[in-house]
């Protein structure tokens, strides 16, 4: 991404847009945990104040786990989607560098929509159903929130490797079944990218630079999970 500063500049600007509303919602849930855990556990108010303490402390730390998972997964869904000819471009460049694959039949207009559209409703239900095992593990006494921290990251950056490859298959007319079959082949890379993405965002503002170059990074892990050339065999075309 740095030797190609107009994409990298072209994928930045949806990032950013998204990024502040991003950052200042979690910034908002993290000072309001505390009221919001009060509010959920009102049974415990008649308990002896360090087990009162103990619960809501509990309750707000995964409650800030949670939202912040969910803030990168919908972060990354609502960049993706303001963005989407931005990062298609980018995946193409990959293919375009590295040798681009057969073309794949189009699917139509409505045909591709719903196609989307079903995919995106299951990646939404898989997040919610993860994210509901998240804040469970965070109500765990003592490690709860750390415990919680770390499946979020790992469940979290699965999540963002499925959708940030969507481009790379979705150019080979594969759908988020053959996607997520061809991704569990390179579990371990999968995850790896995923939640070293997933931690970056993390950091106020990094989504910026991070994004476009995961969206790269996705499309090279594509290529190797489906057995496709990922080193460069000519120059970069012209105006990459």
């Amino acid at each position: 991404m740095l030797r190609s500063p107009g994409l990298l500049a072209l994928g930045a600007l949806p990032a950013a847009i998204v990024g502040v509303v991003a950052v200042a919602g979690v910034i908002a849930l993290a000072l309001h945990a505390g009221a919001l855990a009060e509010a959920l556990t009102p049974f415990a108010a008649g308990w002896d104040e360090l087990g009162r303490t103990a619960l809501r402390t509990a309750v707000a730390v995964a409650l800030v786990v949670l939202g912040t998972g969910l803030a990168v997964l919908s972060f990354t869904a609502l960049t993706l989607l303001v963005g989407d000819p931005f990062y298609e471009r980018i995946s193409r460049s990959v293919d375009a560098r590295l040798g681009a694959p057969a073309a794949a039949e189009e699917p139509g207009f409505w045909r591709g929509v719903g196609r989307a559209l079903r995919d995106a409703l299951r990646l939404l239900a898989l997040s919610a159903g993860l994210g509901l095992v998240v804040f469970a593990v965070g109500l765990v006494p003592l490690v709860g929130g750390a415990l919680a921290a770390v499946v979020g990251a790992l469940t979290g950056g699965w999540l963002l490797a499925v959708e940030l490859s969507g481009y790379a298959f979705e150019a080979r007319g594969l759908g988020l079944r053959e996607r997520r079959t061809a991704l569990r082949r390179m579990r371990a890379a999968s995850i790896g990218l995923g939640t070293t993405t997933y931690l970056l965002f993390l950091v106020p503002f990094a989504a910026i630079v991070v994004m476009p170059a995961a969206v790269a990074a996705a499309a090279l892990l594509t290529r190797r999970a489906l057995g496709e050339p990922t080193a460069a065999s000519a120059r970069p075309p012209a105006g990459g």
